[in-house]
């Protein structure tokens, strides 16, 4: 198959992926570092999803290095691999996630992998910050995939009925009461910060987004500084963030070199996609749609 960025490899071959911690001003975060067996040709940062835990990630950072490609996968601070303590003493809010975790992860694949092109992946909320973070004129590629300031009358038919619940009073007062959301009474999986949650909830059910935040919880973006390729890959059938949220988050880039990609089931012979199955083993037929 060849794409703009070259052939894509078969079987190349991987070094085995290593442990890698690095800090995030207060928080020590833990990563894995996917190398393959030859210089890379890019350093690849691959910034989660919400509630989405990196051991999710491996198989598709394992292709990434197959491909000849270095990624760089790991938990944000007080989740995953990178918890310290039960989450209900977390003090953690989506904006540390955002903006100082994911700009500390670049910044340790740059010092990991210093002499290769870096790339971005992120994957909901990891295609979001990037305006926000010192690196992001570093960066010379961007792939987002289902990733947009979604608002909650985005959301199609039980999607919204779902969304309308998660951000409902009684969930408000029952992560209040708690401390932390249980991810597994939502849906969700793992448990969250509570501060995560909060903020979380105002954008989503705020139009805008985060932008009634900057300059008080959060800093002011330099929209113009990642001037690089960006991609941006919306899956038709996501109840989550819908395309034309996946499509808003575009204006967020303005001097980057555009192109889009929605992806449908039926296209692969698969039955549904959705917001998170994406990076899924079973749904590896996307991978080089995603990357190419």
């Amino acid at each position: 198959m060849t794409a703009p960025h070259g052939t894509l490899r078969v079987a190349h071959p991987v070094s085995d992926d290593e442990p890698v911690t690095f800090r995030a001003d207060r928080a020590r975060l833990q990563g894995r570092l996917f190398r393959p067996g030859a210089p890379p040709r890019a350093a690849i940062v691959l910034h989660g999803a919400t509630g989405v835990p990196q051991r999710y990630y491996r198989a598709f950072a394992t292709w990434l290095a197959e491909q000849g490609y270095a990624c760089l996968t790991y938990d944000y601070r007080d989740f995953g691999a990178s918890a310290v303590g039960h989450v209900r003493v977390s003090n953690a809010t989506m904006s540390d996630w955002g903006l100082r975790d994911q700009a500390a992860a670049q910044a340790a694949l740059e010092a990991q992998v210093p002499d290769a092109p870096i790339w971005v992946i992120g994957h909901s909320l990891g295609g979001l910050m990037l305006p926000f973070h010192p690196g992001a004129a570093r960066v010379s590629r961007l792939i987002t995939v289902a990733s947009g300031p979604v608002y909650s009358s985005d959301h199609p038919g039980m999607a919204r009925v779902a969304a309308a619940a998660f951000w409902s009073p009684a969930t408000r007062a029952a992560v209040r009461a708690l401390g932390f959301v249980p991810g597994k009474l939502f849906g969700l999986g793992a448990d969250l910060p509570r501060g995560v949650y909060t903020e979380w909830r105002r954008w989503c059910t705020t139009r805008g987004f985060y932008l009634g935040d900057i300059g008080q919880s959060l800093p002011m973006p330099d929209w113009a500084a990642m001037q690089g390729e960006m991609k941006a890959v919306a899956v038709a059938d996501d109840g989550l963030v819908p395309p034309a949220a996946v499509w808003r988050l575009m204006q967020h880039y303005p001097e980057a070199r555009k192109t889009q990609l929605t992806l449908r089931p039926g296209d692969h012979g698969l039955d549904r996609i959705g917001h998170i199955k994406v990076f899924s083993r079973k749904n590896s037929v996307l991978w080089p749609q995603i990357l190419t």
